[in-house]
This record gives C-alpha cells, sequence and structure tokens, in this order.
C-alpha cells in the first residue's frame, strides 16, 4: 500500500514562523492527528545553527547580520551552520518514518535523492560524499558526477539537517537553485572548509520559477518515499489551524512525554 503524502507549496517565509509551524506538526503526526506532510518554501535570508554547530563559523557579528537583514536562529537539528535564503528551495518532511523506513541513513540518502532529481532535471548532475552530508557537484563538469574523489572541484549544492523524535521527522534540506552565492562569505557552510558551495544556476542549470522547481520536488518525494499520486497545495495565509486540524484528546495523549 502506498504511503499517502500531502505536499504543500508556501512561497517565501522567514524562518522562525516556520519552525514553530514544523514543531507544531511533528505534534500532530506524533498524535496522528496529521498524515505525512512535506512543505515546501523558500526563505528571507537567514542563518541557522544546528545542534554541531561551531560558533567560530560565522564568519561576521551578529550585529553585522542585523545590519544586512540577516536574521540568527540556532535550532534543534543536525549539522552546523547553515544559510537560508531567497533562490534556495527548502523542503521540511513531517513523516513518520515506521514501521518501513526506520533508518536514519536512509532516510538522509532519500532526501539527496530527491534535491539530486531536481537538479538533475535542470541539467546538473550530481551525487554523494562519503564523509559529508549533502548534495555534491562538479564544477568543472556539471552535467557529468563519476564520483566525489573524481570530480575536478567538487562543490556542495544542497544541505541537509534533520530532527527524527519517535521515528517522526522535522527539518529538512535546502537545494541552491539560484541564491545570491556572496551571501555565503557570512559563514563556513555546514563547517566544511575545504570545499566551496555552487547553485544549480551557476553551474549553469537551467532557471526555474520557485514553484515549479517546488512541484519537481514533491514529485520527486513521491517517487523516492512510494506514495501515491497527489497534487501540490498552495498557501499564503498563516492560519495553520485551518489546514491542520488539532488533535483529539485521545490523539493528544499519545504526545505526552514526546521528547
Amino acid at each position: 500500500m502506498k504511503r499517502e503524502l500531502r505536499g504543500i507549496y508556501l512561497g517565501r517565509r522567514r524562518y522562525t514562523p516556520i519552525l514553530e509551524l514544523q514543531e507544531l506538526l511533528h505534534a500532530r503526526r506524533v498524535a496522528r492527528s496529521i498524515g505525512d506532510t512535506v512543505l515546501l518554501l523558500e526563505h528571507d535570508p537567514v542563518i541557522t545553527l544546528g545542534r554541531g554547530a561551531h560558533l567560530e563559523h560565522l564568519l561576521v557579528s551578529e550585529a553585522t547580520l542585523a545590519e544586512r537583514g540577516v536574521d540568527f536562529v540556532k535550532t534543534g537539528r543536525g549539522g552546523d551552520i547553515t544559510l537560508h535564503a531567497p533562490g534556495q528551495l527548502v523542503a521540511y518532511p513531517i513523516l513518520d518514518l515506521q514501521p518501513d523506513r526506520a533508518d536514519v541513513r536512509r532516510y538522509v540518502k532519500d532526501l539527496a535523492r530527491v534535491m539530486q532529481e531536481v537538479a538533475g532535471s535542470l541539467g546538473v548532475a550530481s551525487g554523494l560524499h562519503p564523509e559529508h552530508v549533502g548534495l555534491w557537484a562538479d564544477r568543472t563538469a556539471p552535467s557529468a558526477f563519476a564520483s566525489h574523489d573524481a570530480a575536478g572541484e567538487l562543490v556542495k549544492i544542497g544541505a541537509i539537517g534533520v530532527r527524527i523524535s519517535r521515528w517522526v521527522t522535522m527539518h529538512g534540506f535546502a537545494l541552491n537553485l539560484s541564491p545570491d552565492m556572496d551571501t555565503f562569505r557570512l559563514i563556513v557552510p555546514c563547517g566544511i572548509r575545504e570545499y566551496g558551495v555552487a547553485s544549480v544556476q551557476s553551474l549553469g542549470g537551467a532557471a526555474l520559477a520557485m514553484e515549479s522547481a517546488a512541484e519537481r520536488a514533491f514529485a520527486a518525494f513521491r517517487a523516492v518515499f512510494d506514495a501515491a499520486p497527489s497534487e501540490l497545495e498552495r498557501y499564503d495565509g498563516d492560519d495553520w489551524e485551518r489546514l491542520f486540524p488539532p488533535p483529539t484528546e485521545s490523539q493528544r495523549a499519545l504526545t505526552d512525554g514526546a521528547p
């Protein structure tokens, strides 16, 4: 039986309200008052710190970030420091991985596969690195990617950071489609100094409107996670109760004591 998966495109949003939404949806997925859901969007400029972040990987002061209109948020996801900005496709899956996909490594690879499908559809080949989580491409040969060690100039085009509690996921991935790459100079992206970062567009990939990219990503999610056919929804409001029903008393009891 195929998984039921709901996809919602939220447009461009600030980070903190969407983080709060993820936490709400995580609790409701644990309570089984909602089904598996993927939020797709782009963010206003923000730098986020994961649980393993090192402050020295922030290369400017917080005051400088404020002057430049860049938010700064500490989160509960895994990983180091990450930048989100317009032109970057962000996906936040709220999925219950039980019973058949309760494998953290498999889940992370599946997220990379979704990004890989989107990048490939735009003409940029990509793959994995055995030591660094994320999606990688070869700047010297963007249309071909044999392996990380065969690349002429390895660059990161997609970041992954997740949190899984009770086998329900939150956070997700960020794929660089066409962000202002100079903004990445504010940080050591994901704490990796030996490799650079790039975008699909900077590697010669085709341009695509963000909503269209979200549609491709949702199609890839359905394929990778073996989900039934469904259409991507669009929502530009902030009445989350309208979209996601609150749990009943019996459902709420399932979340009591959740980490």
